[in-house]
């Protein structure tokens, strides 16, 4: 009868006894009906299935789903355990009260339960029984709770799996692509190389029948020609500079490209790619350059006739003068001065180097026919350059002659006969 009166005092205290009793008052047992006893365990809510997803939403859902449920489960545990142990505590409690009052003097320990003692042991009964019921509702919830944590916890290993999959076979794709990029640029640079191989024999041999198989008439009887402006038509000169201290080149030309005429020959060496360079580029006037340093000349040559045009540099003080068709057009100092022309460089007709040899631009290429390109050790004089032009004298440059073995063409650009320097006379 005492267990069954320190079960009924338990479920009072849960309904709402919260002062602790005071020694010499009547302490009131009231039994709770199971919904009562059952209203501050509600169940946690099962998360709800999301509409018709694409498969990486659907798996982006189940996570963050599954995260919130065990964050939700997690605080539900800690509730119920605080429950567990305050209800642990009231029955302590009462069983405690109890007892101290049947020890008591005798008075009566039902204090206001009712006098019939078959209604107070049903009403214990129903009250013992609801609260089996609840604490067997919490351990339900606690095993689940575990178990959909354990649920969890297999998924996201399932799922870090699968992500890790799909991640290594993204990477196998991207290493397959990369392979496929770099083996058609191979095959582009390859097939580049052969079609420009295949047009070089064609042009030489087109060249060859149209001379009929001989030699030019005289070794500096031919011109380069360059009829498009483009990074890979040019010519280059088989000998290459010693150290010079003054020079002087001059050569035969006929161009009518605009804007500008491009760069009829430039001269790079390593560490400088514009250590003497001759170009006309866009709407600015023909440049002489000499170590990167510039000086315009008034020349102008691009009407599509033959014009013989000569410059000449000294490094003393950097005297320069430009001469066009024989006669003197402009002069002036200080450009690069007491600066000596390096050796060992490359010679390019037709091309602007920004690198020894190479990386031409396409935009600063010269279009049209170049001839007699020659280069001597010194400053020529004004009557030299006179009768030159006025072919009088056919005088070779005794650092760079115009010969025909000296000169080799690619991309496209041909060797032809050229005209005489009498027909080119006539020409301007």
């Amino acid at each position: 009868m005492l267990a069954l009166l320190a079960v009924s005092v338990a479920l009072a205290v849960t309904a709402g006894a919260q002062e602790k009793p005071v020694p010499g008052s009547r302490f009131v047992c009231t039994a709770l009906s199971p919904e009562v006893a059952l209203a501050g365990c509600p169940l946690p809510a099962m998360p709800m299935q999301g509409g018709a997803l694409s498969p990486e939403e659907e798996l982006r859902a189940a996570v963050l789903q599954l995260r919130e449920t065990v964050v939700q489960q997690k605080e539900t545990l800690g509730a119920q355990r605080d429950a567990i142990r305050e209800l642990t505590g009231k029955l302590a409690r009462c069983e405690g009260l109890a007892g101290g009052k049947a020890r008591g003097s005798g008075k009566d320990t039902m204090g206001d339960l009712p006098r019939d003692p078959g209604h107070v042991v049903e009403q214990l009964s129903r009250s013992l029984q609801t609260l089996k019921d609840r604490l067997e509702n919490l351990e339900l919830q606690l095993r689940t709770n575990a178990s959909n944590a354990g649920l969890a916890g297999d998924f996201r290993e399932v799922l870090q799996r699968r992500l890790g999959e799909l991640e290594r076979q993204l990477l196998r794709k991207v290493a397959e692509l990369e392979d496929e990029k770099s083996l058609l640029h191979n095959e582009t640079s390859a097939h580049r190389q052969k079609t420009e191989s295949t047009l070089n024999a064609l042009l030489q041999r087109v060249t060859e029948l149209e001379r009929g198989n001989s030699a030019f008439k005289s070794p500096d009887a031919f011109k380069v020609a360059l009829p498009l402006r483009t990074n890979y038509l040019y010519g280059k000169v088989k000998k290459t500079l010693p150290e010079l201290y003054a020079f002087t080149i001059c050569l035969w030309l006929r161009s009518s490209a605009s804007p500008g005429i491009g760069t009829p020959f430039s001269y790079a060496v390593p560490g400088q790619a514009n250590e003497i360079v001759l170009i006309e580029w866009g709407n600015n006037p023909i440049e002489l350059l000499i170590n990167d340093k510039v000086a315009q000349l008034p020349l102008f040559v691009s009407d599509g006739k033959w014009h013989h045009v000569c410059v000449t540099w000294t490094t003393r003080d950097g005297l320069w003068e430009a001469f066009q068709d024989g006669e003197k057009l402009g002069t002036g100092d200080s450009l690069a001065p007491w600066h000596p022309i390096k050796p060992g460089g490359v010679l390019i007709l037709g091309q602007e180097q920004d690198t020894v040899g190479g990386r031409f631009d396409a935009t600063q290429a010269f279009v049209g026919e170049l001839s007699q390109f020659n280069i001597w050790d010194r400053v020529l004089r004004a009557q030299e350059i006179v009768n030159m032009a006025n072919c009088s004298t056919n005088m070779p440059g005794n650092i760079v002659p115009w010969v025909d073995n000296n000169v080799d063409v690619f991309g496209g650009a041909a060797k032809w006969p050229v005209e005489t320097c009498e027909e080119r006379l006539l020409d301007l």
